[in-house]
């Protein structure tokens, strides 16, 4: 798979299948092994990386030539491929056959399977659950597990309130051919993904599927109640751009007798990642489904993993990208799910980093965006939230093409925007920019007395006792010390506290705030999202510019960092302004009432013309940040990283007394920690010509793999490309290796770091302290000279 977490999933439920044949049950399980084709050199560049990955996973892995390709499977035409990846390892098998297997070791368990059984509702009572209505009764319960394929996004309508899985049937074709002479029955899976087919042996044939551009919905007036183990009609049309290439990769299969075309609708969710975990709106429901068509890959894993979920809170591996909480209500919206997974049904489409989806876009914007839009910004999509990433000039073709499939060609290398984003990113350290961070999560927690207070304490590992107007950065643990939420919190006054989340984390950290608020109603929950935007004003004019708009004094004596007044802007009231910038750089994070919002920025437009002021966009801020050494939620922290283990043990305070965590942190202090957050400076890199690391890269230690990159980006100011990582230390059985002096481990003179990148290692200095040069600023420009 393309990320380790996935893949180690995946590998466990590959050698549960050979266990299970080898104890005598009849899977029919063939270690065939498989292969990956390649028609193109980005093609090998995208295989180069999944063999990275897959070997860092335990697998055994080879990039191989077109020829070696052939001697393992015959029958492949090979002459206009670059080369292609082999996992010996690899098998394959059919759903039928490990569904009944796993249905049959269950019953010998004790577990009762009834069919023809409808469910009618999922009961809860205090928002738990309690018991399934059903067609033949009722069944008490204490935990339910929403599995039901396509059926799962109705299933969790079924209960009060409901509960969204956010995935839509799509038609799925394969074809299956009569026996074919001289067939291998060991013949490997192959997959040709430039051609997006499929193949494997079938019953003396050949079975040859695939995954078209665009893909047919299925059931777009829901599932009729009567369809079980059915197959749709049959589509030789749409079928027509998988059959093409099917009949190039394998000539012989233009002779071949088809035996029959299969039609059978399979589950796609939004992003193309699986629905898994516990659902935010019942207590004790968790949910299975959205295999996306790698259920049996994924069976096994996906099995154990939930069961881990369920009896010790959160799976041993981090699994957040298939986290169902990654979801927002919008992405529940049937139209919306019939749309985008006419896209996600790709699974073989070459994707770059970068790149976005541009189905079902343009669905939630801020008060900024169509003045944006104009201004030349090129969009991204986190949660649905149209969010602007860069800027470029009105005329180039992106700004027409970004919501279309035809947008250009895509790079593994140095982006298209590098220059552009560079601009920005100097812009914010000489002049002012202004950048809508409007989707950012935003909470407001408040109480009669003091029980908001309370209650953010037990939740967070900081300090949250603090004077009115006080920014306090914090991470809100999980019972194992790993990251729930990063944030920022402000007591306002009233007993209230504005706090501000990722964008990523709406759902989950409203999920955990309401997990744990009193029983007896004393705290009030609001997610004020969609209240305010969000306008980001960094660089060195920026004190100036604020006061030129606002007339409040902000001097560094007067407005300290990390503090926060609530301000006029314009003729516009109740600003909360905060002296923080998420860069490192100064400036002020303006929330403004969403009705505002236009007036504010165009009057900091107007206002900021002699300071060089500017639009700037996330990818400028993320390289602002990486050179900082700031770890961010989602890519750096996790559920699976402490503060110790992230170097942010200055962010907890141990001594304010209790909070969820604190006794794993502790004991961490006490025995040591086995990883650490770094930072990396390639060397003998060429960031003009050489494959770029977008995350998910291997680290090397001494010629062992280590651990993982999880953020990267270009420090301009260091002129060196730059990476975030954790560094693990394991001993030869695998198991980690507990120091209470980390860094020592890390910072070792002997200790030579590469990272490996689409085949190729480069040589890495190690840091684990942010270097003070990326503080200083260069002069600041003026344009002109700023009014005083």
């Amino acid at each position: 798979r393309d990320d380790l977490p996935t893949s180690k999933l995946m590998q466990y439920s590959r050698k549960l299948y050979e266990d299970l044949e080898a104890d005598g049950q009849n899977l029919c399980f063939k270690k065939c092994g498989s292969l990956m084709l390649a028609q193109t050199k980005d093609r090998m560049i995208y295989l180069q990386r999944k063999s990275q990955i897959a070997i860092a996973a335990g697998n055994e892995s080879h990039i191989i030539t077109p020829q070696e390709a052939k001697s393992l499977c015959p029958l492949l035409k090979v002459d206009d491929l670059e080369g292609a990846l082999w996992i010996p390892g690899d098998g394959a098998l059919t759903a039928p056959d490990v569904a009944l297997t796993f249905a049959s070791l269950a019953k010998e368990m004790g577990v009762k399977i009834f069919e023809r059984v409808g469910v009618e509702s999922v009961v809860a009572k205090r928002r738990v659950v309690s018991h399934v209505e059903t067609t033949a009764g009722k069944i008490e319960c204490e935990y339910f597990v929403n599995c039901a394929g396509m059926w799962a996004h109705s299933l969790g309508k079924k209960s009060k309130p409901q509960v969204r899985v956010p995935l839509h049937p799509c038609e799925h074709f394969y074809i299956t051919t009569k026996p074919i002479e001289g067939m291998d029955p060991m013949m490997p899976v192959v997959r040709d993904y430039d051609g997006l087919v499929y193949f494997r042996e079938w019953s003396g044939g050949i079975l040859a599927g695939g995954f078209e551009p665009v893909a047919k919905p299925a059931f777009l007036q829901g599932i009729p109640n009567d369809f079980q183990f059915g197959l749709l009609p049959d589509d030789w049309d749409h079928f027509q751009v998988l059959l093409d290439p099917i009949l190039h990769r394998y000539p012989v299969m233009e002779t071949a007798n088809v035996h029959k075309m299969f039609n059978g609708p399979e589950s796609f969710t939004p992003d193309g990642h699986w629905n898994l975990g516990a659902a935010s709106e019942i207590k004790n429901y968790y949910v299975a489904a959205g295999m996306v068509s790698m259920g049996i890959a994924g069976a096994g894993g996906i099995g154990k993993y939930l069961t881990e979920w369920i009896i010790d809170g959160m799976p041993s591996i981090d699994l957040s990208s298939h986290d169902i909480l990654r979801h927002v209500p919008h992405h529940n919206n049937q139209q919306f799910l019939a749309e985008r997974v006419k896209e996600t049904l790709g699974n073989y489409t070459l994707r770059y980093p970068t790149e976005q989806r541009y189905r079902g876009r343009k669905l939630r914007t801020s008060p900024l965006h169509t003045r944006l839009e104009v201004q030349g910004a090129c969009f991204g999509e986190t949660n649905a939230y149209e969010r602007p990433m860069w800027f470029t000039n009105s005329h180039d073709d992106y700004l027409y093409n970004q919501y279309n499939s035809e947008k250009g060609k895509g790079t593994f290398g140095k982006p298209t925007f590098f220059d552009n984003v560079k601009e920005e990113y100097w812009a914010c350290k000489e002049h002012v920019c202004l950048i809508d961070m409007s989707s950012f999560t935003k909470t407001e927690v408040k109480s009669k007395g003091p029980e908001a207070l309370e209650f953010l304490q037990y939740l967070s590992s900081n300090n949250i006792e603090q004077p009115i107007g006080t920014i306090i950065h914090t991470g809100m643990q999980n019972e194992f010390g790993g990251y729930e939420n990063d944030c920022t919190i402000v007591p306002m006054e009233n007993n209230t506290f504005f706090m501000i989340s990722p964008t990523s984390q709406q759902t989950r950290s409203l999920n955990w705030l309401r997990k744990h608020r009193p029983l007896d109603g004393s705290v009030e929950i609001r997610d004020v999202t969609s209240a305010y935007a969000g306008i980001n004003v960094i660089g060195p004019h920026a004190p100036q510019l604020l006061y030129d708009v606002s007339g409040i004094n902000t001097s560094r004596q007067e407005f300290k960092q990390m503090t926060c007044k609530v301000i006029d802007v314009g003729f516009a009231s109740n600003i909360i302004a905060m002296r923080l910038t998420h860069s490192g750089e100064d400036g002020f994070v303006l929330y403004v009432p969403s009705e505002y919002g236009l007036h504010v920025y165009e009057t900091l437009v107007k206002a900021g013309k002699d300071y060089g002021i500017r639009d700037a966009g996330y990818y400028a801020l993320r390289e602002l940040r990486i050179e900082k050494f700031y770890a961010y939620w989602g890519s750096d922290l996790t559920t699976h990283t402490t503060p110790l283990e992230s170097g942010r043990e200055f962010r907890v305070n141990f001594e304010k007394g209790e909070f969820i965590g604190r006794d794993a942190l502790l004991t961490q202090r006490e025995n040591g920690i086995s990883k650490r957050f770094a930072q990396f400076f390639l060397n003998d890199f060429d960031y003009e010509t050489d494959v770029w690391p977008w995350g998910g890269e291997p680290i090397y230690r001494n010629g062992k793999y280590c651990g993982t990159i999880t953020s990267t980006g270009y420090a301009h100011t260091l002129e060196r490309m730059t990476c975030l990582g954790f560094v693990t230390d394991t001993d030869s059985q695998g198991n980690k290796v507990l120091h209470k002096a980390m860094h020592e481990f890390i910072l070792d003179k002997s200790a030579k770091y590469e990272i490996a990148i689409a085949g190729k290692k480069f040589p890495a200095e190690v840091n684990l302290y942010t270097k003070p040069t990326v503080y200083q600023n260069g002069e600041p420009v003026f344009i002109p000279a700023p009014k005083r």
